[in-house]
């Protein structure tokens, strides 16, 4: 039983990653009909937002402390951080701990502004062309931000810690321990999850969404202006892509190929959950990371070699199989 519990709580760590991207690309195929390859590039971007704070908050300068000296006998050159020099050592240094949390609010309008340009910029051309162009103008978009990222970063992993707090493991049921930062991560998830649907449910501005969603041309009709809607929605997806990637960064140290490796699997996810279906693409996403859990495990790898690189895939396709539409996708929907 412990071992059934600690795969479950994987799943929904790695699923909660699948059902936050899923979810933004539901909502932009949703709202603007858009297939957007470069959702996990948007990923891969707020991963390096954490990166980029955690930098940041650490610059400093030297000073020279004459009570110390190195091997020579010279006095020792210290580096301080300016936070500390402005905030003092305690409260300078609980700043750089808590590096990534703190991103989230460097990320959110970095996410958002980005959104909107790449909305405004490219994506807008190509709501009448084929899929297949978009997906061909939306993977090249990807491939570039990869290689800015790479460029920039360089092209191994860079460590983005978690607060020394939230570092260590937490004792659960049965005396199962588990890392406390995963469970944080599955929360965090939940809430922007929650949020994101009490959003369009409950707000003005989430029904028009809905309903422009539903019957595009009538809300147009009624004098509302849906595309600056769309747009904003756009906007709000890539936020949530690049929240998923900041708090994601102590689990699976960022790299520049980290958005194409969820990229792939998240166009499955919805998929299986149904095109246009956001409670689908979040089921899904949970599922489907449960699945792949006990699919990695020693018995079932032993079984069946390299089943935890297929088992999303083979679900995949009897899904689709058996019920084209998707688990909660609209009839009518890839049925034809």
């Amino acid at each position: 039983m412990d071992a059934i519990l600690v795969q479950i709580l994987n799943g929904l760590d790695k699923g909660s990653a699948y059902a936050l991207i899923a979810l933004g690309l539901t909502l932009i195929f949703g709202t603007l009909g858009v297939v957007n390859f470069a959702h996990g590039a948007l990923f891969m971007i707020g991963a390096f937002c954490a990166v980029t704070l955690q930098r940041i908050l650490n610059l400093s300068y030297e000073t020279v402390d004459p009570d110390k000296t190195d091997f020579l006998g010279q006095p020792l050159k210290v580096k301080t951080p300016y936070v500390e020099s402005w905030f003092g050592p305690d409260v300078g240094a609980a700043i750089i701990d808590w590096s990534v949390p703190l991103a989230i609010l460097f990320a959110i309008p970095v996410m958002l502004i980005f959104g909107f340009v790449m909305e405004r910029g490219l994506i807008k051309h190509f709501y009448k062309r084929p899929h297949a162009d978009q997906i061909l103008v939306t993977f090249g978009l990807a491939i570039v931000l990869q290689e800015i990222i790479k460029a920039n970063f360089g092209a191994n992993p860079i460590q983005t810690p978690a607060p020394e707090m939230l570092s260590g493991v937490a004792t659960l049921m049965d005396g199962v321990v588990y890392p406390v930062w995963r469970i944080v991560y599955f929360c965090f998830a939940a809430l922007i999850i929650g949020g994101v649907f009490a959003f369009l449910q409950f707000t003005t501005f989430g029904m028009v969404v809905r309903a422009g969603m539903a019957d595009r041309e009538t809300v147009g009709l009624l004098g509302i202006d849906i595309d600056r809607r769309f747009t904003i929605m756009f906007g709000l997806a890539a936020a949530v892509a690049g929240l998923a990637g900041v708090m994601y960064g102590p689990i699976n140290a960022p790299n520049y190929h980290m958005g194409m490796d969820f990229l792939v699997l998240s166009f499955v996810v919805v998929v299986v959950g149904g095109m246009g279906s956001l409670p689908g693409a979040v089921l899904a996403g949970f599922v489907l990371g449960i699945l792949e859990s006990f699919a990695s495990t020693t018995w079932a790898t032993t079984t069946i070699p390299g089943i935890n690189q297929i088992i999303i895939y083979l679900v995949a396709i009897i899904i689709l199989l058996t019920r084209p539409r998707g688990l909660m996708g609209r009839a009518g929907v890839m049925e034809d």
